[in-house]
């Protein structure tokens, strides 16, 4: 399946490096460059540039001749990293004055890098077809327009008159991209909504915390001398004790004898009832009465056992997580009921964002959101995180005039409860705009541009106009246009490449 329409270039590659090297376009022939037109050293090249959903493929030949052995050098990329493509078989096939030259070659030269011998049989328009086979995918990739040149005088006269040249050009060869984080991507007109770009505060999920009170008054204990924030423990794990032993009041260690005697009592006396029952001598109401204290002074002294072994309230984490809250000292006296430690698995985290009552109108229209800690430079976007919106406020007050938007994500990103994040919410719309990759946008002295590809080896540096941004994607108002590719990643460092003069378009080329 194709993306696009292919593309077809020709190159004078002496024209090309004058211009590339030069302020301006009017003096862009150097005198060694006048020195070879005059001697007639044709350098004239045809590329040709193609994508499938799969592949990008970008082949290099001299012009075809009837007769002649030209050299086909192909390049294939995988759309999914923009990396050679490592194993596969590929099959071109020239078709001229019904005639079909083909061959095939089942690996790569090097990687990324298949190198083709075809001998035109006839004078023509040709076309020529490449079929990729991998293990995992396949494409079949054709250009229609090629022509097949009786002799190479008409050839070389033919590709002169179509050569143009191009200024404020980058040369980035495909041996410089295969080694770097490098990405281009087809410009379309998309939907793009209202942007709301705010602050938000990250919070733990109320189901992703627990908090470990009193069960009874006592001295802390701590079993484990760090217990600390940030520890981490698992459920069921001993982490201090509450000892109320020597307490006057509510002492533990009376009640705990006080429960055992109660069990050890009631267990008797239902099993001597339970025995009378046979004989019919306890009615069955007694037994029923019996068999209830009994359970009943069973689960207490379990509970006592349990929770208050030896006059103390052994405290464990209810759930694997982490601590990220010590509200008691060693020693310190603790009543009943009262806050001893918080426990958050820091799995399911809220993100709260305050907004101005203007935006009211457009929350219910929420369809997605972008979030950067402060300290990272990456964005998430709230898909990535499994995030979705969990509500947002109707009213407002005096004490605080700021409409609450609060969202549920999962922690994949190693976000910290109580820090801030900057948030791009978007809302739904029906319009559309042109967008580029924020990446992709490169300032300099307080200008914008983006690196719009001529050929994947060849990108023209373009002044654009931008607009609002999601914190992902940058809304472009003037530049460029739907159906232009530009560089996504590796910008920055196709703009160094053109700093540093990197003007040879066969650079890194293994000809």
């Amino acid at each position: 399946m194709k993306t696009n329409k292919h593309i077809i270039t020709f190159f004078i590659a002496s024209v090309l490096i004058g211009c590339a090297g030069s302020a301006g376009c009017a003096d862009s022939h150097t005198h060694e460059a006048d020195k070879k037109d005059a001697d007639h050293d044709h350098d004239e090249e045809l590329q040709l540039t193609e994508y499938s959903s799969d592949f990008e493929v970008l082949a290099e030949t001299a012009p075809f001749v009837t007769g002649e052995t030209s050299v086909v050098k192909v390049y294939v990329s995988s759309l999914k990293d923009f990396k050679p493509l490592t194993e596969g078989k590929i099959t071109v096939s020239l078709t001229t004055g019904g005639e079909i030259i083909s061959q095939v070659l089942d690996k790569p030269a090097t990687p990324g890098i298949y190198d083709f011998e075809i001998k035109p049989a006839a004078a023509g328009q040709a076309q020529l077809v490449f079929d990729i086979s991998t293990p995992e995918k396949t494409a079949r990739i054709t250009f229609s327009e090629i022509t097949v040149y009786p002799d190479e005088h008409e050839a070389h006269q033919a590709l002169e008159e179509a050569a143009e040249t191009t200024c404020n050009t980058a040369v980035f060869t495909k041996a410089q991209s295969w080694k770097i984080d490098f990405s281009t991507e087809e410009v379309r007109n998309e939907s793009f909504g209202q942007v709301i770009r705010t602050t938000a505060q990250i919070l733990p999920s109320q189901g992703d915390e627990r908090i470990v009170i009193a069960k009874t008054n006592g001295i802390a204990m701590f079993t484990d001398g760090n217990i600390v924030e940030g520890k981490a423990v698992v459920a069921g794990q001993t982490l201090l004790a509450l000892d109320g032993g020597e307490m006057a009041d509510n002492n533990l260690a009376a009640s705990y004898a006080e429960a055992e005697s109660r069990y050890k009592r009631a267990k008797t006396e239902y099993e001597r009832k339970k025995e009378l029952a046979v004989d019919k001598i306890v009615s069955q109401s007694d037994l029923l009465q019996a068999e209830t204290d009994f359970i009943n002074a069973e689960a207490k002294f379990n509970n006592m056992r349990r929770n208050f072994a030896s006059g103390k309230q052994t405290v464990s984490s209810p759930i694997d997580g982490y601590v990220t809250g010590v509200y008691v000292q060693n020693g310190q006296f603790v009543e009943a009921g009262s806050r001893i430690l918080v426990i958050s698995r820091n799995r399911d985290l809220l993100i709260k964002a305050e907004l101005q009552p203007k935006y009211f109108n457009v929350l219910g229209g929420i369809v997605s959101a972008n979030i950067r800690a402060l300290n990272d430079s990456h964005t998430y976007t709230l898909d990535e995180l499994g995030g979705r919106v969990l509500s947002f406020g109707k009213s407002v007050d005096a004490d605080n005039p700021l409409i609450p938007v609060v969202f549920q994500v999962n922690n994949k990103a190693g976000l910290l409860p109580g820090s801030f994040v900057e948030m791009y919410i978007t809302t739904k719309t029906n319009s559309q705009a042109i967008t580029a990759p924020n990446e992709s946008i490169v300032e300099e002295f307080g200008n914008f541009f983006v690196y719009v590809q001529l050929t994947p080896e060849l990108f023209e540096k373009r002044t654009v106009e931008t607009g609002a941004t999601n914190g992902l994607r940058t809304e472009i108002t003037a530049g460029i246009k739907a159906g232009e590719r530009i560089v996504g990643k590796g910008a920055i460092l196709v703009k160094l490449a053109q700093s540093s003069g990197s003007l040879d378009v066969h650079a890194g080329h293994a000809h």
